[in-house]
């Protein structure tokens, strides 16, 4: 999801390298026959969306394509062709013979090219509301291969798809609400502006994007009208008195504003943070304290008189509460902890130390071992450490290393830390837990590593229970990463009996982590808060395959705060002795018990 600055408007790379991904979709629809050329076009739509100047600009100024990474000479000569018409010749052929209104639906759990590929022959099928329309015609029930249980699967994962798809994942709505945010702060007369609603509280997805804006009464309709005339303003819903809502262009999302004089600003911003059930339960907490709470302040329940407003941190101290924190404002026992003053203190983006999930050029990243340090170094001087935690060739279907090619990467790494001189990259490594619970890689090399993930890559339909438990069992494994399996808007969480499978972790010593990528946000926050109850660590790892995405730090801590973590629940928070530490631990662990 791009953002909506004046300079991404003007800019071709995100028009460019969205036709680019739909090639390469075109191409996947097709077959297995062309794998290479969705790789192809996979990798240079990955470098349009990352290029930081107009692709036109670059080619102005006399640099060559093909130095791009990702960009061979055929795609070169389509850029260009493309620049000069605005078209590419090889889009225009492929979407003559694919069904592009259905190639969104690929990755939809139940689907896949096949399925897709044999329903639009057989029965024509072009949309996706033609194939909801299938699906509940019964017309597919006479296909072979069509079982019932992969028809429900369908069924399910179309509506999964429509539900999430309305909404935005969390670090697109962050995106897209701090660009509108710094649009409506430069407008004369507003004093201040601040979002609320499920984005201040870091759902994983929003529906839409709530703002609070504070400003004199006389200035309203100045910022009503210039704010509805932006350029990034799609459609205007309501527009008048203290309401503004517009639909946005290129992004469809709602925005909902509501104008406020400085007096209402905290009452207002403290309502419309928390979700339905919490602010019920804290006008009900007012009430029984003898105020009237709403969106203009707190009132004196007997005379009326206006007693707090201005701010959050007033009213709660009026209410004889702890400060909240926006993550927990969901009804969920935070107004009683609030009351005794039993909050805990929640870990902060500038508590981490490190991150624990790093990929290299050697497998899912496009940059080399040095690059990323130097980047994290510069940009973020408070970590002491990254883990880079390659994969093995043939996993996730991407890239990857032969065990023996680890020995080199690990000769890269210490030249890497020579030059830096200090220890920044830990050796890591993600390994793939088998159907049997194994480990695709054996224990004698994974004692070579300093930090050791392990994931699910396939089996998604059966209960993996036994799976993650046998690889908590094994000495040399610090984390699950990942574990619930789930891609937001594109698969479910595979069957897990979670009680079963923290316990396990609590008693073995054996890291869970937070997997910060947009689409995963795994563990979810439900279950990062039963983990750390039971005494089971979080750590919080990036899955980073490019120098921006060391930012989604921030929603792997926002996962953890939701999930009621302290600095303490967080393993990296901690220095590199202490992660050893932890190790050290499961060692014993793993002795004392016979496993």
């Amino acid at each position: 999801m791009g953002t909506i600055s004046n300079q991404a408007y003007m800019s071709s790379n995100l028009t460019l390298g969205d036709m680019l991904h739909e090639i390469a979709s075109c191409y996947r629809y097709l077959g297995s026959d062309y794998r290479f050329k969705v790789m192809a076009y996979t990798a240079a739509a990955r470098t349009l969306h990352g290029l930081n100047i107009d692709i036109a600009s670059y080619v102005k100024r006399g640099a060559e394509l093909r130095k791009l990474r990702g960009i061979d000479e055929d795609i070169a000569l389509e850029i260009m062709q493309y620049l000069r018409t605005g078209k590419i010749k090889t889009y225009e052929r492929l979407k003559k013979k694919v069904p592009l209104g259905l190639l969104e639906l690929m990755d939809v759990k139940g689907f896949g090219p096949v399925t897709i590929k044999t329903i639009h022959e057989k029965l024509h099928v072009n949309t996706r509301n033609e194939m909801k329309i299938a699906l509940l015609s019964g017309r597919l029930e006479s296909f072979e291969g069509m079982g019932q249980r992969k028809i429900e699967n369908m069924k399910r994962g179309l509506k999964l798809f429509k539900e999430v798809h309305s909404q935005l994942q969390l670090w697109d709505a962050i995106s897209i609400g701090s660009d509108v945010l710094k649009q409506l702060l430069a407008l004369p007369g507003v004093k201040n502006a601040v979002i609320c609603g499920s984005l201040r509280r870091n759902k994983e997805t929003i529906a839409d994007i709530d703002i609070i804006v504070m400003a004199r009464r006389k200035y309203w309709e100045k910022i009503s009208q210039t704010f509805c005339d932006l350029p990034f303003v799609h459609r205007v819903i309501v527009a008048g008195g203290k309401r503004i809502s517009v639909l946005l262009k290129n992004h469809n999302t709602q925005v909902d504003i509501q104008l406020v004089h400085e007096h209402e600003y905290g009452a207002a911003l403290l309502l419309l943070t928390g979700s339905k059930e919490h602010s019920i339960a804290l006008k009900k907490w007012a009430d029984n304290k003898g105020f009237l709470l709403n969106e203009n302040g707190v009132f004196d329940a007997g005379t009326g008189k206006w007693l707090a407003g201005t701010n959050e941190e007033e009213i709660y101290r009026l209410l004889g509460l702890q400060f909240i924190p926006p993550e927990l404002r969901e009804d969920k026992g935070e107004i009683e902890k609030a009351a005794k003053h039993r909050l805990p203190l929640l870990v902060e983006e500038n508590d981490i130390r490190g991150d624990m999930q790093v990929h290299s050029s050697w497998s899912n990243n496009e940059e080399e071992i040095e690059t990323i340090a130097r980047h994290v170094r510069r940009v973020y001087p408070q970590y002491e450490y990254i883990v880079i935690t390659d994969c093995l060739s043939g996993q996730l279907g991407t890239g990857g290393l032969q065990p023996e090619e680890f020995i080199n990467q690990f000769a890269e790494i210490d030249m890497v830390n020579k030059a830096l001189g200090q220890q920044f990259v830990k050796k890591g490594v993600d390994v793939h837990i088998l159907e049997d619970g194994s480990l695709n890689l054996q224990d004698n090399i994974l004692q070579q590593f300093e930090w050791v993930t392990a994931s699910i890559v396939s089996g998604f339909d059966k209960d993996n229970t036994g799976r993650l438990i046998k690889a908590c069992e094994n000495p040399n494994v610090h984390c699950l990463n990942h574990p619930s399996g789930r891609l937001i808007g594109k698969r479910d969480a595979w069957t897990v009996n979670w009680k079963k499978l923290i316990e396990k972790a609590a008693s073995t010593g054996t890291c869970m982590a937070i997997n910060a990528q947009p689409d995963r946000l795994d563990l979810k926050d439900e279950l990062v808060k039963a983990a750390i109850d039971k005494g089971v660590k979080i750590c919080i790892g990036t899955g980073a395959r490019d120098l921006n995405q060391f930012d989604l730090m921030s929603t792997g801590v926002a996962v953890a705060r939701r999930g009621w973590c302290t600095k303490e629940n967080i393993l990296n928070t901690c220095s590199w002795k202490e992660v050893e530490y932890f190790k050290q631990y499961k060692q014993s662990i793993m002795c004392n018990t016979g496993i």
